[in-house]
């Protein structure tokens, strides 16, 4: 043991020379401030975050998913200088490592440039809610009923309950229809009477049979008129409201229900005919 303490390390000193009350004092010091700044670190963090995560917690008009994910980024930027600090405690220079992590993180973002992309519009969608859950949409020519939204991609169901993941980049960059924003929407058929049908019965009948449903909506006046003179019948475009959590269902009841009222009036409903004539020599 005292032949290793005698051992030359640098410049003609050896290991006893630098093993001195004040350079063990100095080490223990750096130690102690390298502990704190680590524990000091981590606790700041979590502090952090978790009042960031709290912001969106209290609003319900704010999306939590959001705040998680910047309560993760300014969590992992604090322990970051927090392990500058260790680092300059030791003496270490990290001018070149801040360079050097710099060049990496340019070369991962090259990389990843596409997973990057589809955060960053999650972040957009998550901040300005174009969507939200619960919503009918068609987005990137796919329709359903939105299931979730994170940061990387969004989660649809179809109209037969299938799940379609649709990356975020690409509900971000196209046109999105939502047909859950607004509380009404407007129901739209073409029913067709033959030309000799009495045209002010058939309009008064499918009138009646149409504000007669209690979800018909007087409110903005439903709107029916002869609109055509098809090749095989006499067209009426009818316009009604309706609220729209009730719209596929009434639009399916209103047809079946026009055409079983205008077949008890009496008032034909003509298809379309086809003559074959055989030439024979």
């Amino acid at each position: 043991m005292q032949d290793l303490l005698q051992t030359e390390i640098y410049n003609g000193k050896t290991i006893a020379d630098y093993l001195t009350l004040e350079f063990v004092a100095g080490l223990a010091g750096d130690i102690l401030s390298v502990v704190l700044i680590i524990v000091l670190g981590f606790v700041l963090s979590g502090w952090v975050r978790r009042r960031i995560v709290a912001i969106g917690g209290r609003n319900k008009h704010l999306d939590v998913t959001l705040f998680n994910f910047l309560g993760n980024i300014v969590r992992y930027l604090i322990l970051a200088f927090a392990s500058l600090f260790v680092l300059n405690t030791f003496g270490i220079q990290t001018t070149s490592l801040v360079a050097l992590i710099g060049a990496a993180g340019l070369a991962i973002g090259l990389a990843l440039q596409g997973t990057l992309s589809n955060v960053a519009a999650g972040v957009m969608i998550i901040l300005f809610r174009p969507i939200k859950i619960g919503d009918f949409v068609q987005v990137s020519g796919v329709s359903g009923t939105v299931k979730d939204i994170s940061l990387n991609y969004t989660e649809l169901a179809d109209a037969g309950n299938v799940q379609v993941i649709v990356p975020n980049a690409q509900v971000w960059g196209n046109t999105i229809t939502n047909f859950s924003v607004n509380q009404t929407r407007r129901a739209e058929w073409i029913f067709g009477v033959g030309y000799g049908a009495d045209l002010k019965l058939a309009e008064q009948v499918i009138r009646d049979t149409i504000l007669a449903d209690p979800r018909s909506l007087a409110d903005p006046v439903p709107f029916l008129q002869v609109n055509n003179l098809g090749d095989f019948s006499v067209d009426f475009l009818c316009r009604v409201w309706v609220k729209s959590s009730d719209y596929f269902q009434y639009q399916a009841d209103m047809k079946r229900q026009v055409k079983e009222a205008l077949d008890k009036a009496g008032i034909d409903i003509p298809f379309p005919t086809r003559t074959v004539l055989n030439n024979q020599a």
